[in-house]
This record gives C-alpha cells, sequence and structure tokens, in this order.
C-alpha cells in the first residue's frame, strides 16, 4: 500500500530555518505531482506548495512565497520543503499529499496523506 512518511519537524525560533522531508513508497513517485499542506489549530488545511511530477513547475501560497522552496528527488522518491525566515505563524501540522490528478488547492483532489509533522515557531 502507498505510505508517506513526513519527516524534519521540530521547534524552532523565528527568522529560523526547518527542511521537511516526505518518502513515498508503494507508488510510481514520479508519476504524481506532490503537494505540502499545514493546518494550524482551529484552522482549515491549506496547500502552500505543489511540484509537477519532474519538479518543472512550482506553485505556493501567498504566505509562504519567497521563503519556502519545494523540491524533489525522484531517484530518493523524496519529496522536501525548504523553510527560511519562519514565522509564528507558520506554526502548523505539515502534511504531504499525492493528488488524483493535478495540483488542486482542495483536500478533495488528494487521494493520499502524510500523518504530518508538528512545526513550532516560537517569538
Amino acid at each position: 500500500q502507498v505510505q508517506l512518511v513526513e519527516s524534519g519537524g521540530g521547534s524552532v525560533q523565528a527568522g529560523g530555518s526547518l527542511r521537511l522531508s516526505c518518502t513515498a513508497s508503494g507508488l510510481t513517485f514520479d508519476d504524481y505531482a506532490m503537494a505540502w499542506f499545514r493546518q494550524a489549530p482551529g484552522k482549515e488545511r491549506e496547500r502552500i506548495s505543489c511540484i509537477s511530477a519532474r519538479g518543472g513547475y512550482t506553485r505556493y501560497a501567498d504566505s509562504v512565497k519567497g521563503r519556502f522552496t519545494i523540491s524533489r528527488d525522484n531517484a530518493k522518491n523524496t519529496l522536501y520543503v525548504q523553510m527560511n525566515s519562519l514565522k509564528p505563524e507558520d506554526t502548523a501540522m505539515y502534511y504531504c499529499a499525492v493528488p488524483y490528478d493535478y495540483c488542486s488547492g482542495s483536500t478533495l483532489g488528494y487521494k493520499y496523506w502524510g500523518q504530518g509533522t508538528q512545526v513550532t515557531v516560537s517569538s
């Protein structure tokens, strides 16, 4: 079965950096676009970034544009997001996800999800 395992979360001070990873198994990784979502307590899950199957196309939410960089290593079946200049409002559970087709902005467009990794940014 398909498994997505996120790692790299933790606690960091504002202005710091983290790199999250998502390792996939049970699917042909380079057949799929991939996305990162996050969900803060009491808020809806939001897509923050997505990347095409070969990595040539990326998209970012306005809230993270210029600070976060999504990438993938298809040889390692791994998705990444480099998060710089972190802010307290970036505090959330971060999830990777596989879409049914294209990188939808809605959670309904995704068929596989990881279990999440927590990111906490203190001021």
